[in-house]
């Protein structure tokens, strides 16, 4: 009863034909029929009697996909042997520059031996910095260390690794590209390849890369993304197309274009004030699906509570709309700010924090769902957020919308200590820091158990408003 009302502050509305309106949660069209979630159990009716369901806000919330990428980076070593060259490298807890300036003083001799101690003591560091959550000094040491060994396959993949999960498509593919020339029949270049140009959202060439790195080497992971990117294919392949500065938009031919270039307006506009309350910009366009409501299912596969999916890619179901509406609005800076969240924490960003930015964002607050969340937390010891940083997309219906009205408050009750800025800079450290926890300390001096009980306190002053 308690959950129920949780979910009830973000209920549906069932309008019947005879004009009556049915208040419910986790609303399912399905067989001809109509089920939904009441306090006294799930009901249903015919469809027939139904004129319309008008989605609240839940129902469009993101039950965001895990962010891990479509495959796994290949393990490779360039310089095999030189656990001196490494040791020297790094110790006492840093990177010794002074060290690795003269071996690369001694390798513009050019001598294979010293080229090959340079390349060493640039992987070591850059290994290192990589463990410290230092992505971009490690993305140097790469770069430096193939001024020396331009060919240097395993340098150019760890390179284009790093470029990939920073979401820098274009230079991954650089990277990519030149490995080729060097091994022209390497299944790992043809496994990266595909995932850089399905995160480039050019799926026709992710399928052939992976095809190919298929015909190469079998590899049951590469099955499942090729098997997943032949289904995006597929369901794409007659869809039109748009584009802008940040957004690359590809939509099914029921929606019209009148609706396709209002989203890219609107995501346009999103994008600045994302880029301007976060302090911080995407470096690649970001793709955008518009589905009907069946492909978006079929494609997807996400639970029935979820109205739309950001996998590194906006996908939105917009059956039936011609136009913009408040709640598709919403629905679109929900998902954009999953990508800016992602990219920006570096793809670390918990559940619960995802979820909490994006529901604040797009402009809902804790005020309508305090006292019904405040009854639940009284019957428990109190939800750790450590529960809600793995994926959701298991959840019940019930179980999703107390999640999300918990991350929301706790999301809220951080900006209302320190504003938005207190966000930017909490998702700067757990790009780098061990844990959520460990990020939460670092930048805000807190621990989860006294955000929690921060939060508790916001919902109580809400609750007597």
């Amino acid at each position: 009863m308690l959950l129920f009302a949780v979910c009830s502050a973000w209920a549906d509305t069932i309008v019947l034909k005879n004009g009556r309106r049915i208040q419910a949660s986790n609303v399912i069209e399905k067989d001809g029929r109509v089920s939904y979630d009441t306090p006294a159990g799930q009901l249903s009716i015919p469809k027939s009697i139904v004129a319309r369901i008008e989605r609240d806000d839940f129902a469009y919330s993101s039950s965001r996909a895990a962010s891990d990428p479509p495959v796994s980076a290949p393990q490779i070593e360039p310089v095999r042997g030189h656990e001196d060259v490494a040791r020297l490298t790094v110790h006492d807890g840093s990177v010794d520059l002074a060290y690795v300036t003269r071996l690369e003083i001694d390798a513009r001799s050019s001598s294979p031996a010293s080229i090959e101690k340079v390349s060493a003591a640039h992987f070591a560091a850059a290994q290192f910095l990589l463990g410290k959550g230092d992505t971009d000094a490690a993305i140097d040491h790469y770069r430096r260390a193939l001024t020396f060994a331009p060919d240097n396959l395993g340098l150019l993949l760890n390179l284009a690794v790093l470029y990939l999960r920073e979401s820098q498509y274009t230079l991954a593919l650089d990277q990519l590209e030149h490995a080729r020339r060097v091994a022209p029949d390497s299944a790992d270049v043809a496994k990266l390849t595909g995932w850089a140009y399905y995160g480039a959202n050019k799926t026709s060439q992710a399928v052939e890369e992976w095809k190919r790195a298929e015909h190469l080497r079998p590899d049951p992971e590469v099955e499942r993304a090729l098997e997943k990117a032949q289904r995006d294919k597929s369901e794409e392949e007659t869809y039109r197309e748009g584009e802008t500065a940040h957004f690359s938009l590809k939509y099914n031919g029921s929606a019209t274009p009148d609706l396709a270039r209002g989203i890219l307006h609107v995501l346009e506009e999103d994008f600045n004030d994302l880029e301007s309350q976060l302090d911080f910009t995407p470096r690649e366009p970001i793709a955008v699906i518009l589905y009907t409501n069946e492909a978006f299912a079929d494609i997807t596969r996400a639970p029935s509570w979820a109205g739309a999916i950001n996998d590194g890619r906006l996908r939105i179901p917009v059956q039936g709309l011609s136009s913009v509406t408040s709640e598709l609005a919403r629905v679109l800076k929900h998902e954009l700010t999953h990508t800016f969240v992602g990219q920006k924490s570096r793809g670390r960003a918990p559940t619960w924090l995802q979820e909490g930015i994006a529901q604040w964002m797009e402009g809902k607050r804790s005020g309508g769902s305090a006292g019904a969340l405040l009854n639940v937390l009284g019957q428990d010891p109190g939800p750790h957020l450590q529960a809600f940083e793995g994926s959701w997309m298991s959840l019940s219906g019930g179980s999703a919308a107390f999640a999300y009205a918990w991350s929301l408050a706790v999301v809220e009750s951080i900006i209302e200590s320190g504003g938005v800025s207190d966000i930017s800079r909490l998702l700067d450290h757990i790009a780098t820091a061990p844990s959520t926890e460990d990020a939460l300390r670092e930048a805000l001096h807190i621990n989860y158990a006294d955000l929690e009980q921060q939060t508790l306190t916001l919902l109580r002053h809400e609750d007597v408003r």
